[in-house]
């Protein structure tokens, strides 16, 4: 492997790269200041901060008491922690080929099935017979040279500083950070375990404390602003959601005195809340008919009394700490207790909860203990409400996450990281609700004032709430449209109107394939680089099964969205700030019998699942010329094809560096003095297994920017038949 600048990767021994520096901190590491540092100091910094994330997230798979643990699923919604295990490690690779500090991979296999980690999203696939997984041992194995690869780009690689949004380096610490939010949720997942799949570590020993449970109180809350959003050259990481620019005055409101604890969830587990459906929101009373829950997930019933699932073990139910529930048991908690008291009692909003925040006189960065249940300074496990006061109320932040009323949304100014565009994109949906003030392992970024994380409403995290008496909820600005400028641009390219008599890309491309599939087979197709789908819509025209396939999460959530049957709203630049609003359903476009045919992956074209395999044609349309490795693809995609099965490439060999290295252009170049084209390219590396069986034929494009700005592009197609 390469970093950038071609400086060869030393292969020190892996026991010398991994020592620690003798003066480390014994508090688990906070997340880095990026900017008041100068380089050595920050090398040695990210050292420390990769090292100890590395080891504490290893450490928490030692509670796992046998290698079943590892394959056997925790819940049905999400992988078999042997996935989590490897996934942190992947991403690492992922993210630095992204970004060009490394040039190959470390592992293919291992980079393929622990790629995809958006496991709650409906396009994920969970069925496990489609994955072969490694033993742990060969995971440990595969995340020890993950280990030294990170260490000596750390060591080594060129740097310079400051590390910002565009510096590669930020894909190093988007690896720490991602790791620790898996650290948290992968906690979850072994709490959600059965005991018999878990033991105690030393290192994961629960905070023991408990008492008597106080009588919750009201506080007032003056009126005051917000301002909510960071720079990029704010000192600290931060993810796509914190950036841009959003501010709220904030009317006077009561809060309670304290996180709801066991106790007090107790008195409505004991008045039937789980029992009478008229407390709890629609969406709420699905949830509840479905899981026919009786009380909160993590208590535990027995002859003897209330014990509390804990992570690796049940202890006698501590009633002074916080209950920890999803956003329905929560927001039917308040309901009921409105209807009890007649005060309008909810949940904070977000912008509420920051108000909160900021009249407790709380700040971010400390290297001493937190004085707060957070960042693992206290034990792992919540403790009682009474233990961390922050002004005048208890656990503003720490103990547990705080469910909020508010779904996510971009803040003015939001745009997506380039390496990592579904980071929150595909939960700006109003399905997915914030949650804030971070739990007892909550670090790193998660325990930032500016950190934004929102889960789906009926998944479980270390999460509780506090209530409030408010009144009328001002809502947040609609994430229903699709306003990402790209996304909204390539909706319109596949789904939307035709401009100066040229003919939709996507359905031309399809008819051109059907007259060249006469009497072949068609069964199973795949369209590789689907982005939002239409080509594969129109593929199901004429194929038993489709399979769509692209690397952004962003794009194939539209094609999910229109499977699902719903319509897709988007909106398009006009001029300045001035937009226009769109939909299309399938049924706009004749396409409604053809949603039952099609599924669609997230994937890596150069790096495809071995499940994805058995096709009788591939359509690869505007791809080849965008990918980080081309030869790659077209010197194995005959592996995905059955003989006979027919390629067809389109592309109008737009060749950028900023998408594919120039050494690895397929064409495109003088080569001995003589024009080399991407055709001959594709002769070249298609030859072995291929014949053109049709081709040089060009089509036409239209992409509509803004009402006066359009693209107009031809994309060459071909044709190849697999041979052998």
């Amino acid at each position: 492997m390469m970093h950038s600048g071609q400086t060869s990767l030393r292969k020190a021994p892996l026991e010398l790269q991994v020592n620690l520096a003798d003066d480390i901190n014994p508090l688990f590491t906070r997340t880095p200041n990026l900017r008041d540092i100068d380089e050595p100091e920050f090398r040695k910094v990210l050292r420390n901060y990769f090292v100890s994330t590395f080891d504490r997230y290893e450490s928490l798979f030692e509670c796992l008491a046998s290698d079943q643990a590892f394959y056997t699923k925790s819940i049905s919604l999400r992988h078999p922690l042997i996935f989590y295990y490897g996934h942190t490690a992947t991403f690492f690779v992922n993210k630095l080929l992204l970004t060009r500090m490394i040039n190959e991979r470390v592992n293919q296999r291992f980079e393929s099935i622990f790629a995809v980690g958006v496991d709650e999203m409906s396009w994920d696939d969970l069925n496990d017979s489609n994955y072969q997984w490694p033993t742990p041992a060969e995971v440990k194995i595969y995340r020890d040279q993950v280990r030294a690869l990170v260490l000596d780009l750390i060591d080594n690689a060129p740097l310079q500083m400051p590390v910002d949004w565009n510096n590669p380096w930020w894909a190093i610490i988007m690896g720490i950070e991602h790791e620790r939010i898996h650290l948290e949720t992968s906690s979850v997942l072994i709490r959600q375990h059965k005991l018999e799949f878990v033991k105690k570590s030393p290192e994961w020993e629960p905070n023991r404390a408990t008492g008597v449970a106080p009588q919750n109180e009201l506080i007032k809350v003056s009126a005051g602003q917000v301002r909510l959003g960071k720079e990029k050259s704010d000192s600290f990481y931060g993810w796509d959601n914190e950036y841009g620019n959003h501010e709220a005055q904030v009317p006077a409101f009561d809060a309670a005195k304290f996180l709801v604890s066991n106790q007090e969830f107790l008195q409505f587990v004991e008045a039937g809340g789980y029992l009478n459906s008229h407390n709890w929101e629609e969406e709420g009373k699905g949830w509840l008919a479905f899981t026919k829950a009786q009380h909160p997930t993590f208590w535990v019933k027995k002859t003897n009394g209330w014990f509390l699932r804990l992570m690796t073990e049940e202890v006698a139910m501590p009633w002074d700490w916080p209950v920890e529930v999803n956003y329905h048991e929560a927001k039917a908690f308040c309901n009921w207790k409105k209807s009890e008291t007649g005060k309008p009692v909810r949940l904070p909003t977000e912008d509420e909860w920051y108000r909160l925040y900021d009249t407790a006189g709380l700040s971010d960065i400390s290297e001493q203990p937190a004085h707060a249940n957070i960042q693992l300074d206290h034990g792992a496990s919540s403790c009682p409400i009474t233990q961390f006061a922050h002004g005048d109320f208890y656990d503003v932040v720490g103990n547990v996450w705080q469910w909020t009323e508010t779904p996510i949304y971009p803040f003015e100014g939001f745009e997506v990281h380039a390496i990592y565009d579904d980071f929150t994109t595909p939960t700006f949906d109003e399905r997915h609700n914030l949650i804030k003030g971070g739990s007892w392992i909550s670090c790193g970024n998660e325990s930032l004032r500016s950190s934004r994380y929102a889960f789906r409403r009926h998944f479980f995290q270390h999460a509780g709430f506090r209530y409030v008496v408010s009144g009328e909820i001002k809502p947040v600005p609609s994430s229903h449209y699709e306003t990402d400028k790209l996304v909204s641009e390539y909706a319109e390219f596949h789904y939307g109107d035709e401009y100066f008599g040229v003919p939709n890309f996507s359905k031309a491309l399809v008819d051109l394939a059907a007259e060249v599939l006469v009497d072949k087979p068609r069964r199973k197709a795949l369209d590789l680089g689907c982005a939002t789908g239409r080509a594969t819509f129109e593929l199901a025209r004429h194929f038993d099964k489709v399979t769509g396939i692209d690397f952004s999460a962003r794009f194939i959530n539209l094609g999910v969205q229109l499977a699902s049957g719903d319509t897709l709203r988007y909106t398009l630049a006009d001029e300045g700030e001035l937009v226009s609003y769109k939909s299309r359903s399938l049924a706009d476009l004749d396409l409604s019998e053809t949603k039952n045919k099609v599924d669609f992956s997230q994937g890596d074209a150069c790096n495809l699942k071995p499940i994805f395999t058995g096709y009788d044609f591939i359509l690869a349309a505007n791809l080849i010329d965008r990918l980080y490795n081309p030869a790659k693809f077209l010197t194995s995609i005959h592996e995905r094809l059955n003989v006979g099965g027919i390629l067809m490439l389109a592309s109008p060999y737009t060749w950028l560096a900023e998408h594919t290295p120039r050494e690895d252009w397929v064409g495109g170049f003088k080569k001995d003095g003589e024009s080399f084209t991407t055709l001959d390219g594709l002769n070249a590396q298609l030859g072995e297994h291929f014949r053109l069986v049709r081709g040089q034929e060009e089509i036409p494009f239209v992409i509509r920017e803004t009402k006066r700005k359009f693209q107009h592009t031809l994309s060459e197609v071909t044709f190849w038949e697999r041979v052998n």
